[in-house]
């Protein structure tokens, strides 16, 4: 099912009965985009990594901790949190002393499993491409940052461009220290 932007940031199936017409009817949304709640909960950073780890089986919370490098105690607690009440993680008390609790996840939980395996494999697999794009768009961010700072046009034109091999003092002509041969007045700044 597509669905069409609405006014107030809110989606609208065009199909749906009642939707927007000609003559102006209000359009009904798709339960408020309640979907777009439950992919905020199961897409962050962090939720992820928890759903994956606890597809291997229940864990403590420490050990989902050490598991999960880079979380802090107060993100994964929250994080366990929204997903016990998504119905997607339970977490399960032990009477003993010192309190055990254990975290698994749910037989809805279990339906993310492929998904977010998917997703994680993905990025596992594609790690290399997006460090290579990161430090393309990165020269090109400095790059263009160099040119506003000098007040150069960017994108660089044709004639701006150089065809002499990089570091010849055709290429750099600031680099030449022939005074003559750059436009500087001799014997003077």
């Amino acid at each position: 099912m597509q669905l069409e932007p609405r006014g107030t940031g809110e989606a609208v199936a065009p199909d749906a009965p009642g939707a927007a017409g000609a003559a102006g009817a209000p359009g009904v949304t798709l339960t408020s985009c309640r979907v777009r709640e439950i992919l905020e909960r199961v897409g962050d950073k962090w939720s992820l990594f928890v759903i994956s780890c606890l597809g291997e089986g229940p864990r403590r919370f420490t050990a989902l901790k050490r598991e999960v490098g880079g979380i802090s105690q107060r993100m994964l607690t929250v994080t366990l949190r929204g997903l016990e009440r998504d119905g997607i993680v339970s977490r399960t008390m032990y009477p003993v002393m010192p309190p055990r609790v254990d975290y698994e996840l749910t037989p809805l939980g279990r339906t993310l499993l492929d998904a977010v395996g998917a997703l994680m494999a993905w990025a596992d697999a594609r790690l290399d491409e997006v460090d290579a794009a990161r430090a393309a768009y990165d020269a090109r961010a400095a790059a263009q940052a160099a040119a506003q700072a000098a007040d150069l046009p960017w994108p660089p034109g044709p004639a701006q461009r150089s065809t002499a091999p990089p570091g010849s003092a055709q290429a750099n002509p600031a680099s030449n220290t022939n005074p003559a041969s750059n436009g500087s007045r001799a014997g003077g700044r």
